[in-house]
Order: C-alpha cells, then sequence, then structure tokens
C-alpha cells in the first residue's frame, strides 16, 4: 500500500501563504485521484481540492481562486499552493490518493496542522 507524507504546514498570519507537499512512497502516475483534505476543530473531514490522472482539477468552493493543486508525477508528489490564507482555513490537512473508482484502493497520508491567525 502507498504510504504518503504530507509536509509544509505551519502557522501564519491571514493574507499569507503556505506551499503543502505530499511525498508517495511509489509512482503515482497511474493513480486516478491524488486529493487535499482538511479538518478543522470539531467539524467533519472535507475535501479541498482534487486532481484526477489526467490532471484536471476540483476545488471547493471556499477555495477557489485562492488555492492551486497540482501533481509531479516523476517526483511522486503533490502539492496544494495555498494563497490569501483566510482564519477559516484553519485544520489538518490530509494527502489522499486513490488508484481506481473503487474507494477500497484509497489511501490516507498522517496530517499537516495549518493555523491561520487573524
Amino acid at each position: 500500500q502507498v504510504q504518503l507524507v504530507e509536509s509544509g504546514g505551519g502557522a501564519v498570519q491571514a493574507g499569507g501563504s503556505l506551499r503543502l507537499s505530499c511525498a508517495a512512497s511509489e509512482s503515482i502516475g497511474s493513480f486516478m485521484f491524488m486529493a487535499w483534505y482538511r479538518q478543522a476543530p470539531g467539524k467533519e473531514r472535507e475535501l479541498v481540492a482534487e486532481i484526477t490522472r489526467a490532471e484536471i482539477p476540483t476545488y471547493a468552493d471556499s477555495v477557489k481562486g485562492r488555492f492551486t493543486i497540482s501533481r509531479d508525477n516523476a517526483e511522486n508528489m503533490v502539492y496544494l499552493q495555498m494563497n490569501s490564507l483566510k482564519p477559516e482555513d484553519t485544520g489538518v490537512y490530509y494527502c489522499y490518493s486513490r488508484r481506481s473508482w473503487s474507494v477500497t484502493t484509497a489511501t490516507w497520508g498522517q496530517g499537516t496542522q495549518v493555523t491561520v491567525s487573524s
């Protein structure tokens, strides 16, 4: 099973930027979906951004125009560039992979904390 390791989280003031990275333990070129989810305290985990094997991105309405997801299949990496951060972006960000349409092929990373202060 692929292992995913996130990095790049931290504390930043509102309006600032962070770049999250997700390193996969094997080639992700054939993976159907790579994504970032987040979970705020007391809330359910939610999809932030997703990118398909064909590199077509999808974003949550709350982050459109501010966040950019990308994948580097040659380096087995997925990134989330976060600009114009808001306090409501605070949470634990998780990298997610899925090899196929079946959810049984999904894997989660351990998460990285992002804290945005006003």
